[in-house]
């Protein structure tokens, strides 16, 4: 008998099982071969404080201390730049407000990536935004899990949950576990454990985002270049290991899977990154999806299920998983101790699964 069965060894998980390990014994159920193998391996993880609903930005808020300074941190600078035209003026002053940047010219937009045509005559730039070193991140929770005595189990995936007088009894293939409380950190499959449990799905939908290894344009050497969004988020790019990451920022609903790039909505997005570069797209060295999953009002789920209150959902991260994890987990752990919540109860209230009823 554990006292925490946690299930799904994405960041969100794997941050919870950290936290509630200082509670009591955790063991944490993963269905890969390995942890982090989903969306957590496929994040563009990147540290901004101003993105995401009002609920992401206050968990953003909350959990930037211990991103900076957590086991020596786990943050690198990046910035972020917004670029757009005359042809996308409306949109591009949405995200200018929206993502509070401050707004630069074209030419100065060119400075500091000089691949950019002169179509983009308007820039925003944001100093404060960061890298996030998810391996290490990881490792960290993972090693503060074990150091507490924590079981980790992979190739687990979950084949059926029955309630039990004391808990929760799952059944993998290696093995069955009972616990007293479960934490539901699955993402994309989150509502499906939900379903075995015989706890009310929330209609969770999982959306793809695809992605594209491209060698550094013209030779240039990418290391100190921001984070790139295209005007009303119809593509973006990020400097990644020497290379150059590049979305088409799509969001396609699909059911829970082991995701790969479409070809036409990746060629589709790269076409819309062309236009605003002066540098030809070549065969990119790599392609791959991950799965955002969103709650229908696109907030994360922390809490209590309404109607099985030792069940408790992890949830929804919908791509902010990393940057709000340090927070999120904190407020896992406090509700299972029955704690004021460290990020404010209003906060608490809101990404409550009660708010759905």
């Amino acid at each position: 008998m554990t006292d925490f069965i946690v299930v799904g060894g994405g960041v969100a998980g794997i941050s919870a099982a950290a936290r509630l390990s200082h509670l009591g014994h955790v063991t944490l159920l993963e269905a890969e071969a390995q942890t982090g193998y989903h969306s957590s391996a496929r994040s563009a993880a990147l540290f901004e404080e101003n993105y995401g609903k009002p609920t992401t930005r206050a968990l953003n808020a909350a959990s930037r201390e211990f991103h900076q300074t957590a086991n020596g941190g786990v943050l690198s600078p990046r910035n972020v730049m917004l670029v757009g035209s005359a042809a996308d003026a409306d949109a591009f002053a949405h995200d200018l407000t929206d993502m509070r940047l401050e707004p630069i010219t074209g030419t100065e937009a060119r400075a500091m990536v000089p691949i950019l045509t002169d179509r983009v005559d308007r820039a925003g730039w944001h100093a404060q935004a960061w890298d996030i070193d998810t391996d290490r991140l990881i490792q960290n929770w993972l090693r503060e899990l074990r150091g507490n005595g924590g079981t980790i189990v992979t190739d687990a995936r979950v084949t059926a949950v029955t309630r039990e007088s004391a808990g929760w009894h799952v059944t993998t293939p290696q093995g069955e576990v009972s616990g007293a409380v479960l934490v539901n950190a699955t993402g994309a499959w989150a509502d499906r454990i939900a379903a075995l449990a015989g706890v009310t799905p929330l209609g969770l939908t999982p959306y793809r985002r695809s992605m594209a290894r491209l060698a550094a344009p013209g030779g240039h050497d990418v290391s100190g270049w921001p984070m790139i969004f295209g005007a009303g988020e119809a593509w973006y790019a990020k400097p990644d290991a020497g290379a150059l990451l590049v979305s088409p920022a799509d969001e396609d609903p699909v059911e829970p899977h082991d995701a790969f790039a479409d070809d036409m909505v990746l060629a589709e997005g790269l076409a819309r990154y062309q236009d605003h570069v002066t540098e030809a797209v070549t065969r990119p060295i790599a392609t791959w999806a991950g799965l955002r999953t969103f709650a229908p009002d696109r907030q994360l789920v922390l809490g209590r299920a309404v109607d099985a209150p030792d069940f408790i959902w992890c949830a929804g991260q919908g791509g902010y998983g990393f940057q709000t994890a340090p927070a999120a987990s904190a407020l896992i752990a406090d509700i299972v101790a029955q704690r004021v919540p460290e990020v404010g109860v209003d906060l608490a209230a809101a990404l409550s699964p009660a708010r759905f009823g």
